[in-house]
């Protein structure tokens, strides 16, 4: 927001100068993004009458002017402006000056051979906006000639550019800030007090019928007549241009400078059109109705900025007999603006819920000076002033005469317009900490608090030992809720500069949580097998059982949360290959979501895809592609689970239809489900276009981290190695097909005890001299102790005992 400190020294008191106000603003949460200081814009420009204007001897779009400065010397100035003549006033800009927004000092020059000494100037150049093609001419009579023109342009101003937070939607006014400033600096407020307007008790067939008393809990509707439109005065238009706002005329102009001063928004419409664009039946003269209404689907509107726009239920309406004629809140209908030709008015000034302007706003995709204040929220006390205050403006400037105001006031009774809060001085100084106080430090006093607290408009009632009830002023009642917010009022007018910087006695180096530690260790172990990380959005394509369906999504595309990570890394492996980047081997760590009858649920995952030939030389195959086994990418998994010390048992399982199913498995340790591992179903393969063999994995974090966090895991104990030979012995068996090795190894381990140091399948075959549901399987055992060597004799007997178990548990043929 722009704010003119030329028009805030009439609301408060400016002490301090233009950079130390925007630094007190600054530190106290009102970001100045920028000093505008309009004084230097023209300064060395003066007030000048052209007494002649003549033809250039050599040119036929310049002007030699002769032009008095009042120093008692005419100056001769060459002008190419084509609207330049004889007695008129002119800003002119003398030798020496400098015109910082064009980059230009006024030197002695020659101009196709006639002697310049000065030069005349247009709004432009001044910086100013202007509409006309040429230099400005003052319409005021008799100036002194000489005389500065900064306070004739509204040049003698500075401008600070600032931003106010969200939750402060006071500040979105020039008396909102004069308050602020105010508490800031102890200066005394001037702000005006507003006369009352005299209202004829009846007048014109005016009524309100407001539908949505919640989207609209106050309506003011007032009948202006005999209206005069015209340009504004000088002194409201400088103001709105300081406020980057474009003057108009004098009625839209005051609706826009209350806007600006009180933060009020206003609308005024053009009663004649209101009457004119209303359906037959309703003639000049006749009943005119005001209402508030939610639009219907497809009804259409053409607004101010001359777009017609259809609108949906979530629109809130002004309407005239029924007809829309603006959007409340927002903008309003081109139908019924103000224009040259208007004599009666109907103005608005009205209270409206900040989400539905905030929805309709929205929905048009149209947000405006007006939609942003009622968004953040409008001082519902002020309603009455800020109306006042533009009736008498309409009335002193553009000759209005107030015919009828009609009312519909559904807000709650004003005593709620304010709340109470309690405030405990010990807990200001808990949370605030210890101030400086030169060289020795102390704690925030009664009177501190009570003075800030007073100076932003609250009003104190003591409760003893320095606790006090707190009453908020209607225009800080959206943001002033809680004993926090006090205290943060507090340290934001006491300044945070003059709080001390404490830092802890003892400082400690930082460390990760484990749960973080954990995860990147596992992200290190993936990558190192060769697996890059990869990110997906969560939001995916909707379809999928158990699926979350977002209720208000930004795309279609992207309506669904995914249920897993296995469907996002197949389409990156598939995308992979159809750019040529080959096979994707990659690994993913993300949050998935589903619903259950319970409700909605979320978990961690980890999930990695495999596929195609992990190679990079194939010379040595002349360029034949090798595609990745089952036991490679198992391979790569076990080595993951190895590094993180875990003892992984694999277990068939064909429930997913994704995965191959006689190649699938699923994981588990300690007698819980890790996840699933297996190749990717034919089918599937095919439908995708992808390589013969793609694997996949994905495990539930959550239940590998509470594993890996285990005091043996997290921190491995030392065994010492043997320094004894070790002994091996065979075992080849028949064995039924639907038997796992899993399980085979298992029986070996539990009946060798803890002799056996390790046992590995060697060999296996099925097919000629092989009965049909069997295999032939190869075990090697190794055996070692730890204090001695081990001999037949001890073997022997151990290994007997794994036969026997083999046989009784799985009823293996043994074939040695």
């Amino acid at each position: 927001m722009r704010i003119s400190l030329k028009w805030l020294q009439e609301l408060v008191e400016l002490k301090p100068s233009p950079e130390e106000l925007a630094q007190a603003l600054t530190m106290a949460g009102f970001e100045v993004e920028e000093i505008e200081d309009r004084r230097a814009w023209a300064a060395g420009v003066v007030v000048g009458k052209v007494l002649e204007r003549q033809p250039h001897p050599n040119a036929d779009k310049l002007s030699v002017c002769q032009v008095d400065i009042g120093t008692g010397e005419t100056l001769n100035i060459v002008c190419g402006a084509s609207n330049v003549r004889s007695d008129i006033y002119v800003p002119v800009a003398t030798v020496g000056t400098f015109l910082p927004n064009i980059n230009l000092k006024i030197k002695p020059a020659k101009l196709r051979g006639v002697p310049s000494h000065g030069m005349i100037c247009s709004l432009k150049e001044l910086g100013c906006e202007s509409d006309v093609d040429g230099i400005h001419i003052f319409n005021n009579e008799n100036l002194q000639l000489g005389s500065d023109v900064r306070p004739l342009l509204g040049l003698d101003d500075v401008v600070l550019d600032l931003t106010a937070t969200a939750n402060r939607a006071d500040a979105l006014s020039m008396v909102g800030v004069a308050r602020e400033v105010a508490a800031l600096t102890g200066a005394k407020l001037k702000i005006p007090q507003i006369n009352q307007v005299l209202i004829p008790e009846e007048g014109k067939n005016l009524t309100l019928k407001i539908a949505e008393t919640q989207a609209c809990p106050a309506y003011i509707g007032t009948e202006i007549e005999q209206i005069k439109i015209a340009p504004s005065p000088e002194w409201l238009q400088q103001r709105l241009r300081a406020a980057g706002v474009k003057p108009i005329n004098n009625v839209v102009d005051i609706t826009n400078y209350v806007l600006w001063e009180w933060g009020q928004p206003l609308h005024a419409f053009d009663r004649d059109r209101l009457q004119s664009v209303t359906p037959v039946e309703t003639h000049r003269g006749a009943s005119l109705q005001i209402g508030v209404r939610f639009a219907d689907a497809e009804e259409s509107l053409k607004t101010l900025d001359g777009k017609t726009r259809t609108l949906s239920t979530q629109n809130l309406l002004i309407t005239a007999n029924n007809k829309p004629v603006a959007l409340a809140g927002v903008m309003g209908g081109e139908e019924t603006e103000v224009h040259d030709g208007t004599q009666n008015l109907v103005l608005e000034a009205a209270l409206f819920d900040s989400v539905a302007i905030r929805r309709s706003s929205r929905s048009v995709g149209l947000r405006t000076e007006a939609s942003s204040r009622y968004e953040r929220g409008v001082n519902r006390a002020e309603l009455e002033v800020a109306c006042r205050r533009a009736l008498s403006l309409i009335t002193e400037i553009a000759g209005g005469k107030i015919v009828k105001q009609e009312i519909a006031d559904t807000r709650p009774d004003p005593s709620t317009w304010t709340r109470s809060i309690e405030l405990r001085l010990d807990r200001v100084n808990q949370i605030l900490g210890p101030i400086n106080l030169g060289e020795e430090t102390g704690e925030l006093q009664s009177a501190d608090a009570e003075r800030i607290l007073t100076a932003l408009g609250c009003q104190l009632t003591s409760s003893g030992d320095s606790t006090w009830t707190v009453s908020v002023p209607p225009y800080r009642y959206r943001d002033l809720e809680r004993e926090i917010d006090l205290i943060e009022e507090i340290a934001r007018l006491y300044s945070y500069n003059n709080f001390c910087d404490t830092l802890p006695e003892k400082a400690e180096a930082g460390y990760l949580p484990l749960d973080q530690e954990l995860s990147r260790k596992l992200r290190a172990s993936l990558r190192a097998v060769g697996l890059t990380e990869l990110m997906h959005y969560s939001l995916v394509k909707p379809g999928e059982d158990r699926q979350v369906v977002l209720t208000n999504p930004l795309f279609i595309e992207y309506s669904a949360l995914r249920t897993d990570l296995i469907s996002g890394l197949i389409d990156a492996f598939q995308y992979n290959l159809e750019q040529g980047n080959g096979s994707l081997n990659g690994f993913e760590i993300g949050r998935i979501f589903w619903q259950e009858e319970e409700g909605l649920l979320e978990a961690d995952a980890i999930a990695g895809i495999m596929g195609g030939d992990p190679t990079n030389g194939k010379w040595t195959r002349s360029n034949r592609e090798q595609p990745m086994t089952w036991f490679e990418a198992k391979g790569l998994l076990d080595s993951v689970f190895h590094q993180l010390c875990l003892s992984v048992e694999y277990q068939p399982d064909r429930r997913d239809g994704r995965f191959h199913p006689g190649r699938t498995a699923s994981l588990w340790v300690g007698g819980n489900k890790l996840g699933m591992f297996g190749q990717l179903h034919p089918q599937l393969r095919r439908e995708r276009d992808l390589p013969d063999s793609v694997y996949l994995f994905q495990l539930d974090l959550n239940v590998l981290l509470e594993v890996i966090d285990q005091e043996e895991i997290l921190v491995p104990q030392f065994k010492a190695y043997s320094n004894y030979p070790a002994t091996d012995r065979d075992i080849a068996f028949f064995a039924p097909v639907k038997v796992t090795v899993a399980d085979i190894k298992k029986a070996i381990t539990k009946a060798a005890n803890n002799l056996l140091e390790s046992v590995e399948l060697f060999d296996e075959y099925q097919g000629e001299n092989v009965a049909p549901g069997q295999r032939s399987l190869a075990f090697r055992l190794v055996y070692r102790s730890g204090d001695r060597t081990l001999t037949d004799a001890e073997v022997e007997p151990i290994h007997q005992k794994v036969r026997e178990a083999l046989v009784e548990k799985f009823g293996v043929t043994l074939r040695s």
